[in-house]
């Protein structure tokens, strides 16, 4: 089987879509510092919920091959967020460094896609 932009980018969309849908329900489930953390940035309560399922839906979407640019979009319009979120609060490299990789995956999936 020849390996072509198309085959590397359902991968790494796939990929995507399971760090998004990671990402979903440890926001969802509001384990850990979850909770504290959105609070601390001045979220209301419920906000992690909000968050848990747009990331759930950009998992979802970008699983379809029909529905994968729109996947892409809201990934990119989530990740805006994220970093604007974690830089305007000063967050250390550790809190930053998944976002920004994150952001690369979704930026090679777009550029793999043409």
């Amino acid at each position: 089987m020849a390996w072509n932009s198309a085959s590397y980018e359902s991968i790494l969309a796939m990929i995507v879509a399971v760090l998004f849908a990671v990402a979903g329900v440890v926001n969802l489930t509001g384990r850990g510092a979850v909770k504290r953390d959105f609070a601390r940035w001045g979220y209301p309560a419920w906000f992690h919920l909000l968050c848990g399922a747009l990331e759930l839906l950009c998992a979802a979407l970008l699983f379809g091959q029909q529905t994968r640019v729109l996947g892409l979009t809201l990934a990119g319009a989530i990740l805006v967020a994220v970093l604007f979120t974690l830089l305007r609060n000063r967050e250390s490299f550790g809190h930053l460094a998944p976002a920004l990789i994150f952001s690369a995956l979704v930026v090679a999936t777009v550029v793999l896609r043409g």
